[in-house]
């Protein structure tokens, strides 16, 4: 009988409800595994199995599963039978920007959504009212939510996309049916850390925006070339569109200011979610005053509407209140703690990996980190599509998972350290990857 067959017997009786038998089809994988609790770096499963958990809700759980904190500021909310009303303003609301603007300065204005996907879907209507264009260019492997502009070239196949162009673009490789032509022919896919490419698209349509990834981390970690950030603001400035920051992923996780303030590269907008509220459901878009007020403007033409029930909802926002606090506090040293943590990996890794008698690279900012069965730091998609060993490392993740330390069972999905792990976690971690790169 298998370890997983409670969650098996699950998934089968969800679908009778349920196409896929899950909410989100990017939950779905192999083993297809039905976890029921969380608690600091450990996740347990309805058959009993207990994990070091370094997939945390794809990096929302900055903190841990669970965090102390944060649940009490969630239940004091409750406590104090704060009400969604759904018409004015609330002083939590409120509150949490002005602190979320106090430890982002490169922010002046935010407005609040549910999901990263919502504020990366406002990020470009802004983009698109502000310019009077209507063309974006996205990044190759990246991932910046569901909608039509965005919902391509997330891990796409050789045969999908074809040999690497520079300068040029590729195929919009849809994620999802039912997004019209005439909308696919707006979106320039384009391969990460190639100015060339961009200028190419730039001088032949009309770009409101391009948004990206500042660190590709939908495909484990992918850097930026030096000056290619810089080399991005350029371009903005010199040809009037709007550069737009997805830091959905990498926002708090690597500085409390987001990752805008490692590379000293100031976006247009900037967009947020998961660790912001330590995964708690909220999502935040912010920016220049001048083009975050297109929200209010005065033209009616002009005018960009944001609008949602449930933005900006009690619980949620004390939530993101309480984590912004914790983060910014010196009492915990939270990233001082989690960047330790991730270099006390990264060696362990290169220690214990060479007995693989393969190729392979560790790539880490901070907490987050990827093993890549290649010689090399990847540059962009096509580089990792071209070197990365696909089947070792989904060979790598499955026997990581059957002896107890649980990553998403896909190649190339980033590792991510909460500030609950601790040096014991990280010791039992690499002491099971000994063990498992003997079998393997």
């Amino acid at each position: 009988m298998s370890k997983w067959s409670g969650s098996a017997e699950l998934v089968q009786k969800n679908e009778a409800w349920i196409p896929g038998g899950v909410v989100s089809l990017n939950r779905k994988s192999d083993p297809n595994i039905c976890f029921t609790r969380g608690v600091g770096s450990r996740v347990y499963d309805m058959d009993g199995n207990e994990y070091i958990d370094y997939q945390a809700g794809f990096a929302a759980s900055f903190l841990g599963h669970n965090d102390a904190d944060i649940n009490k500021a969630v239940a004091n909310s409750l406590a104090s039978n704060a009400v969604l009303m759904g018409a004015g303003p609330t002083e939590l609301e409120g509150t949490f920007a002005a602190l979320f603007c106090k430890y982002v300065p490169t922010i002046e204005k935010i407005q609040i959504t549910t999901t990263g996907s919502e504020a990366t879907y406002h990020a470009i209507r802004i983009a698109r009212s502000v310019t009077g264009r209507d063309h974006v260019i996205v990044m190759q492997g990246g991932y910046n939510g569901w909608h039509n502009d965005v919902s391509c070239n997330v891990i796409s196949t050789l045969e999908d996309i074809g040999p690497r162009v520079s300068p040029g673009e590729y195929p919009y490789d849809t994620t999802s049916a039912g997004i019209p032509a005439a909308h696919k022919s707006l979106v320039h896919v384009v391969n990460y850390n190639d100015l060339a490419s961009v200028e190419y698209v730039i001088k032949r349509y009309p770009v409101a925006c391009i948004i990206l990834e500042p660190v590709l981390q939908n495909i484990g970690i992918v850097q930026p070339k030096a000056g290619y950030l810089e080399g991005l603001r350029k371009l903005a400035d010199e040809n009037g569109f709007l550069l737009v920051f997805d830091e959905v992923k990498t926002g708090f996780r690597h500085a409390l200011a987001g990752y805008q303030s490692i590379c000293g590269v100031q976006p247009d907008l900037a967009t947020f979610g998961k660790a912001v509220a330590n995964g708690y459901p909220l999502g935040v878009i912010g920016g220049k005053k001048k083009y975050m007020d297109y929200f209010v403007h005065s033209d009616k033409a002009k005018r960009v509407l944001i609008a949602g029930t449930y933005n900006a909802f009690p619980l949620t926002i004390a939530a993101g209140i309480a984590t912004l606090q914790k983060l910014a506090s010196p009492e915990f040293k939270v990233y001082e703690h989690v960047y330790a943590l991730g270099e006390q990996m990264e060696k362990g890794l290169k220690e214990i990996l060479p007995a693989l008698g393969v190729p392979f690279h560790i790539a880490r900012i901070g907490s987050a980190f990827c093993v890549y069965f290649m010689d090399h730091q990847p540059v962009d998609f096509h580089d990792v599509l071209l070197h990365h060993n696909f089947e070792l490392d989904k060979k790598y993740r499955r026997a990581l998972i059957e002896n107890g330390v649980y990553h998403f069972p896909l190649p190339i999905k980033q590792g991510s350290i909460s500030f609950a792990h601790t040096k014991a976690d990280i010791e039992k971690t690499l002491e099971v990857t000994s063990k498992i790169v003997k079998s393997l």
